[in-house]
C-alpha cells in the first residue's frame, strides 16, 4: 500500500516482508523493479573512510586469537575463582594478596585467581585423562591481587603446550613440543604485533623450572619456559608442560606508542660471513648478539646462531658457537674490504669482552 503526500512517501509493508525495515530497503526494492542495469553509474564515486589512530584492544586480541587458532591452538575460558591452596604451590605468590570470597559456593572456588596457570593445568589434566594428549591452549584473562587494601586487576595472555607438535601420522615427524617450539610461538606473536624486547634473562621462578623472561625498559613483557615437574605432577599431568605468560596490559600500552615504519626492500645484495667461537659455558647467544649490534649498527643487519657444540674435544667449561653475520647497505654494494673491516671489529670485541677464541 502506497500513499503520497506533500511530506513524502508513506508505505505499509506487508507482514511477510520482514526484511524491509529501513528506508534503504525500500530504495532497494524500487531499484530491483526498475532495474539496476538502467541506473547510470557516475564516473567519480566519493566515499568517506573512517580512520583512527587509537588502539582497539578487542581488535588486537582478535589478531592474536586468529594467529594462534590458525596454528592449531584452542582458546579456553576458565572461571576467575579458584581454590586458595593453589597459592601455596608457587613460592612467589603471596597468600596475603588473595581476594577472598565472602560466601564461596565451595572450597574449590573460594578466592580470585592470582595466576592463570593453575586452571590451565587443570584443563591439561582433564584432557589427558580422556586420551587427548596433544595440548595447545591459550587464554585471555585477568589476575587479581589485594595490595594495601586495594584490589588490582591485570590482563594476561597465557599459552600452554604439551605432547606432540602434530598428531601422529606416517609422514609426520613425531616430535614433542619443547622450549624452542614455544619460543617460536612467543616471538611469532611479538613480531605480528610489531613489538620486540630490549632484554632477556633466564628465570626459574613463578612455576618455571627453566625459562626466559623478555623485558621492555625493565618491565616484564613475557615469561615462558618449562613448568616445574613437581608442580605439574600435583595435577596428575603425564608429560612435560611448557607455558608462556604475556603481560597484556603492557603490550596494549606499547602498541599505543608503537609506530611501524615501512622500509623499502634493498636492491643491493647481502653478504654473509661466519665465525666459530670458543667461549665459556656461561656466555649466552643474547650476550654475543648484543656485543655484535653495539659494535656495528651501520651495515650489520642480523646475527644468528646456527651450530652449538659441547663435547670432550673442547676444554672443560667451554663450548663452541657458530655465528652467522649478514651485512648489507641499502644504497650500494659492499666491498670485501668493508666487510673484512667489520669482521675484524667483531672478532676484537668478542675477544675483549667475553674472552672468545676463534676455532
Amino acid at each position: 500500500i502506497i500513499k503520497t503526500n506533500d511530506s513524502g512517501l508513506s508505505l505499509l509493508v506487508p507482514p511477510f516482508r520482514a526484511d524491509v525495515q529501513r528506508e534503504v530497503d525500500v530504495i532497494e526494492e524500487i531499484l530491483r523493479i526498475y532495474g539496476f542495469n538502467t541506473v547510470k553509474v557516475p564516473l567519480n564515486l566519493h566515499a568517506n573512510i573512517p580512520y583512527s589512530t587509537k588502539i582497539n584492544p578487542e581488535q588486537v586480541r582478535n589478531i592474536v586469537s586468529d594467529l594462534l587458532s590458525s596454528n592449531g591452538f584452542y582458546e579456553i575460558m576458565n572461571n576467575s575463582l579458584t581454590k586458595s591452596e593453589y597459592t601455596d604451590l608457587i613460592e612467589e605468590l603471596d597468600a596475603s594478596e588473595n581476594i577472598d570470597i565472602i560466601n564461596p559456593l565451595s572450597q574449590e572456588l573460594n578466592v580470585m585467581r592470582q595466576s592463570l596457570l593453575f586452571s590451565g593445568l587443570e584443563n591439561i589434566a582433564y584432557n589427558q585423562n580422556r586420551k587427548n594428549m596433544n595440548i595447545k591452549f591459550y587464554e585471555f584473562g585477568k589476575t587479581y591481587h589485594k595490595r594495601k587494601e586495594q584490589n588490582i586487576e591485570n590482563q594476561h595472555l597465557h599459552i600452554l603446550v604439551s605432547g606432540r607438535i602434530k598428531a601422529k601420522n606416517w609422514d609426520v615427524d613425531n616430535k614433542n613440543v619443547d622450549f624452542y617450539y614455544l619460543k617460536g610461538r612467543v616471538e611469532h606473536i611479538l613480531n605480528r604485533l610489531g613489538l620486540s624486547s630490549t632484554n632477556s634473562e633466564s628465570i626459574n621462578n613463578y612455576g618455571f623450572s627453566q625459562g626466559l623472561m623478555y623485558t621492555f625498559k625493565n618491565k616484564r613483557l613475557v615469561c615462558f619456559g618449562q613448568i616445574d615437574k613437581p608442580l605439574s605432577d600435583k595435577f596428575g599431568i603425564k608429560s612435560d608442560v611448557f607455558a608462556a605468560d604475556f603481560n597484556w596490559d603492557l603490550i596494549l600500552d606499547l602498541l599505543v606508542h608503537n609506530n611501524i615504519k615501512y622500509k623499502e626492500v634493498s636492491k643491493f645484495p647481502e653478504v654473509r660471513r661466519d665465525l666459530s667461537l670458543l667461549i665459556d659455558e656461561s656466555i649466552s647467544f643474547d650476550e654475543l648478539r648484543s656485543i655484535a649490534t653495539s659494535t656495528d649498527n651501520n651495515i650489520l643487519r642480523s646475527v644468528d646462531l646456527f651450530d652449538v657444540y659441547e663435547g670432550n674435544k673442547l676444554p672443560k667449561g667451554k663450548k663452541s658457537y657458530a655465528l652467522s653475520f649478514v651485512m648489507a647497505d641499502k644504497t650500494r654494494t659492499l666491498t670485501d674490504q668493508e666487510v673484512d673491516k667489520v669482521m675484524e671489529k667483531l672478532i676484537r670485541a668478542f675477544t675483549d669482552k667475553v674472552g672468545a677464541e676463534l676455532r
